[in-house]
């Protein structure tokens, strides 16, 4: 009886572990967008290492508060995880800006170096600083413009009503080549490019579908002007409740899903383009990269003053990759 009792008590300990934790996470694109769907597998590893003691609850995917909402929500503890744009943090984390400037990476490839080595890590862990813990980025592509009209050049820009995210670098960017910066969020976006209230947008090819802006603008125009990655954040107030085991199985967890999340955001983007040319939108590929580049690149003495994060720079520029 007594060899039965223990027994039970043993198989009830490992199918309800004393210390479970069921985190929130929230990502403000839809459920299939590649994000939130490496964030599920991310969830599948935690819950995999941990025996079922960690799981993830893909909360908030499509949720259509700002990603400076959900910041906030990390910092306080209401929010456990959340994966945004890194540029959400460009007013508090000066470090973060290095990676949104325009024209600073060559390609997918080096961007996925930079971000994958040392300066990748130096920006994560800056992140501490301001209350949420960085796991791992996720790029997120070239980030072109679209809208109402066709951008070849940067002359084509000047008196247009440009939206840009709120906290990042870019608004200064689009006042140099004479367009004004109209600060919304993503989800007001579309109905503000019908209504006239904007007139271009930017972001990648993945995101203009998800959210259908793909359905209000005429053109996208292929300026690729910045590689603006996303983050996955944990709330700090929550990271410190947790074990060293804990923290382990999450960190990689989060690693692992890396490679998860770039086949699929690969063959979305090819996707998404297929999606939006089917639906009228004309691809603009005459762009003037290079008028762009020499418009934007001297900007970012501008923008950065810090030593440190100039010569962060230098250390990007400097990477002999393609």
């Amino acid at each position: 009886m007594v060899v039965k009792l223990a027994a039970w008590l043993i198989a009830a300990a490992v199918a309800c572990p004393a210390a479970a934790r069921d985190f929130t996470s929230s990502d403000i694109y839809p459920a299939d967008y590649p994000t939130v769907r490496a964030v599920g597998h991310m969830a599948d590893v935690m819950r995999e290492r941990s025996g079922g003691g960690l799981t993830l609850s893909k909360l908030g995917a499509g949720d259509q508060e700002t990603e400076s909402y959900t910041l906030g929500e990390l910092r306080n503890g209401t929010l456990d995880m959340a994966r945004v744009s890194l540029a959400t943090l460009n007013s508090t984390v000066p470090a973060t800006t290095v990676l949104t400037l325009p024209y600073l990476f060559r390609s997918t490839a080096h961007e996925r170096r930079v971000l994958d080595g040392p300066i990748g890590l130096e920006i994560l862990a800056a992140l501490e600083r301001v209350g949420v813990v960085g796991l791992v980025f996720y790029d997120g592509g070239p980030r072109s413009t679209y809208g109402a009209r066709p951008v070849r050049s940067p002359t084509d820009l000047r008196g247009v009503k440009y939206r840009v995210q709120q906290s990042s670098n870019w608004a200064p960017m689009v006042r140099a080549m004479g367009a004004q910066p109209v600060v919304l969020p993503l989800a007001r976006v579309a109905p503000s490019m019908r209504a006239g209230i904007v007139d271009v947008a930017e972001g990648n090819w993945s995101s203009f579908v998800a959210l259908e802006h793909h359905r209000a603008a005429r053109f996208f125009s292929q300026t690729e002007h910045a590689r603006s990655p996303g983050v996955v954040l944990f709330s700090r107030r929550i990271w410190d409740t947790l074990s060293d085991e804990e923290r382990a199985i999450i960190r990689s967890a989060a690693r692992e899903s890396v490679a998860y999340y770039r086949r699929l955001w690969d063959e979305n983007e090819a996707a998404a383009r297929r999606t939006a040319e089917a639906a009228g939108v004309q691809v603009v590929d005459d762009v003037d990269v290079a008028a762009f580049a020499r418009a934007l690149v001297p900007l970012h003495a501008t923008v950065i003053s810090d030593p440190r994060l100039k010569a962060m720079i230098e250390r990007i520029q400097a990477d002999p990759g393609p």
